[in-house]
């Protein structure tokens, strides 16, 4: 009994304290390393390999950063989420669709890192994962020549669902949605499925196939928001015809996981801020040249600011 009453009159202590007290406010202090996925293109559009670190300025809300680590065409494994839509709008029992993903993990895993691995997932009104993070091909096409198109789509709960799940792993993640564009059931909306990638530090590459007839029921409310998680994430969409582009899209996703650079920094000389987004820019010093990486990240670290003495209440009596 004497244990309870003392949490007790603990915990009143504390309401007390907190009714006549103002909340300080606080501030985001990060000390995190933050990576960054980059790759880089020329004035032509061509993937650029060859930088050095010095070639590189990087900004963290505004504020120059100093590069801790540098790797170009970085040598960490992938871990790569392949997110095939299977709603009835897409009719994924496309033959060459599958075999198209199935060369696709193929060079995947035969011809990069030992230790890259891919999962799938499918995804209609419900996110399965069809296969676990693995180098073993088999499982993957076993999973590929499952699919059966049927349902709703639930594209943003599969960002979320793959994003949570590469968040644990070590190395580079990756996110390639193979999909029509839309969205009709997700319990996560757009912002819920961009924050778990930046958590994730997750690439995503969309490939929005096109029916051969044209634009005819084609989502562009959907096709936009790929669009932009695409961009925001460091990554590209494609919009394919039916057929052999679907072989160069993944042909040019592959190009960019092998010249990808990764810069890393220690968020320093931060002004405080409330926000939990920290707007990043990475700049290379080359005219005419392009960078594409996620635009940002999240803070989570909380440290209390003290309240000057001015603005705090009278002291309660004893």
């Amino acid at each position: 009994m004497g244990f309870f009453r003392a949490v007790f009159v603990t915990a009143l202590f504390a309401w007390g304290a907190a009714a006549q007290w103002p909340e300080a406010p606080t501030i985001k202090v990060d000390v995190r390393l933050v990576r960054m996925l980059t790759t880089v293109r020329g004035p032509q559009g061509e993937l650029v390999g060859g930088l050095n670190a010095e070639d590189f300025r990087i900004f963290d809300n505004g504020v120059e950063q100093t590069l801790k680590v540098f790797e170009r065409q970085s040598s960490q494994p992938l871990s790569v989420a392949l997110l095939v839509d299977i709603s009835g709008s897409t009719g994924k029992e496309s033959r060459y669709e599958i075999d198209s993903m199935h060369r696709f993990l193929k060079a995947l895993i035969n011809e990069g890192n030992p230790n890259d691995t891919a999962a799938l997932y499918s995804f209609n009104e419900s996110v399965t994962q069809v296969a676990d993070f693995t180098r073993r091909l088999d499982r993957l096409d076993i999973g590929l020549r499952s699919l059966h198109s049927h349902g709703a789509t639930a594209l943003y709960d599969a960002l979320y669902l793959a994003s949570h799940q590469l968040e644990r792993r070590e190395g580079r993640h990756v996110v390639v949605a193979v999909t029509d564009g839309g969205d009709t059931i997700s319990h996560t909306n757009f912002q819920g499925a961009l924050e778990a990638l930046h958590r994730a530090n997750a690439v995503l590459y969309s490939t929005v196939v096109i029916p051969v007839e044209g634009g005819a029921g084609r989502n562009l409310g959907g096709e936009n928001a790929l669009i932009t998680l695409s961009g925001w994430t460091g990554g590209r969409p494609f919009f394919p015809a039916e057929g052999p582009a679907i072989d160069t899209v993944f042909g040019d996703i592959l190009k960019d996981l092998r010249t990808q650079y990764l810069l890393a920094y220690y968020p320093t000389n931060l002004p405080p801020t409330r926000e939990r987004f920290h707007k990043v820019q990475v700049e290379v010093k080359r005219p005419a040249h392009s960078v594409s990486a996620r635009n940002g990240y999240y803070s989570d670290i909380v440290e209390p600011t003290p309240v000057p003495r001015s603005q705090q209440g009278p002291r309660p009596e004893r």
